[in-house]
C-alpha cells in the first residue's frame, strides 16, 4: 500500500499514528510490541513527535521493545550511532524501561556485533524469526534500506536473522537485519520523503526485479508493507499506483 502526504509533517504525524495504533494493537493482541526502529533523519523527527503529546501519553510504554534495523560499528555515544539519535530524539523522553531497550552493539567487532544481535533476537522471540510487529525503513537514494546495499554479500544471506556488512563506498562495517528477518514482521513501514528520492523510489516500487542493485525490493513481510510518502518522494511514480 501507498499512502501519501501533502508535505514532511503530514507524513512523521503519519507515521507516528501508525506507531501508536500498532502498538494497540499488540498490546491487546500479545501484551508487548516489539519495534526495529531505522536510523537517519527523516525517521528522527516521527520519533520527536512520539516523544511529545498527543501521541508520548497514548503508548503503554512499559510493553514497548525497542530493537534496530541496523547499526554503524561505532560506540553508542557515537554522533554516528543510529542508538544515539533514537535515544537522544525519542528513548530519553518516555518511560520505557532499560531493559526493554535492544540495542545492536556497534562497539564489537563487527562479526561479534551480529552474533551478540542474533543472541539477543532469539532471547526476546526464542528461536522462531523474529516476528517484530513493526519495522521502519528508509530508503536511500541507491536503493539500500537497513544496511542491505547494492551488490553486498548479505543480500543473499537465508539463514541468519543478524549479519555484518562493509559498505565499501562508505568505507565502514555495518550491523544490519538480514532480509528474511525483516521479512517475518507483521508490518513494515517505509518513510521517504524528497524529491531526490522520487526516482529510486519509483524504481523500487514499479521497475523490473533487480534487487542487486535495489536491495529495498527484498522487503516482502509476511505481514503489511506500507510505503508513507511525502509529494515531492512520490512524483514520479505512476497515478494509479497512488
Amino acid at each position: 500500500m501507498i499512502r501519501t502526504f501533502p508535505d514532511v509533517d503530514a507524513l512523521m504525524r503519519g507515521a507516528a499514528e501508525q506507531f501508536v495504533e500498532r502498538t494497540r494493537q499488540a498490546v491487546a493482541d500479545r501484551g508487548r510490541f516489539s519495534v526495529a526502529l531505522s536510523g537517519g533523519g527523516t525517521p528522527k523527527a516521527a520519533y520527536e513527535l512520539l516523544a511529545t503529546d498527543p501521541f508520548r501519553s497514548r503508548v503503554d510504554w512499559a510493553r514497548v521493545h525497542v530493537f534496530w534495523g541496523d547499526e554503524r560499528c561505532v560506540p553508542p555515544n557515537d554522533a554516528r550511532s543510529n542508538y544515539r539519535m533514537v535515544r537522544e530524539a525519542l528513548l530519553d523522553h518516555v518511560p520505557l524501561p532499560a531493559t526493554n531497550i535492544h540495542r545492536i552493539r556497534g562497539e564489537l567487532p563487527p562479526a561479534d556485533g551480529a552474533t551478540d544481535y542474533e543472541a539477543v533476537l532469539a532471547s526476546h522471540f526464542g528461536n522462531e524469526s523474529p516476528r517484530f510487529d513493526l519495522v521502519l525503513l528508509g530508503l536511500g537514494t541507491n536503493g539500500h534500506t537497513a544496511s542491505l546495499f547494492p551488490g553486498t554479500a548479505v543480500l543473499h544471506e537465508q539463514r541468519r536473522r543478524a549479519a555484518e556488512v562493509y559498505v565499501a563506498e562508505l568505507d565502514m562495517w555495518r550491523v544490519t537485519l538480514t532480509a528474511p528477518a525483516i521479512n517475518a514482521a507483521a508490518f513494515a513501514m517505509f518513510l521517504v520523503t524528497g524529491q531526490e528520492k522520487a526516482d529510486v523510489v519509483r524504481q523500487v516500487i514499479q521497475g523490473p526485479r533487480d534487487p542487486e542493485r535495489l536491495p529495498a525490493q527484498l522487503i516482502q513481510p509476511a505481514g503489511e508493507l506500507v510505503w508513507l510518502l511525502d509529494r515531492a518522494a512520490a512524483g514520479r511514480l505512476a497515478s494509479t499506483s497512488r
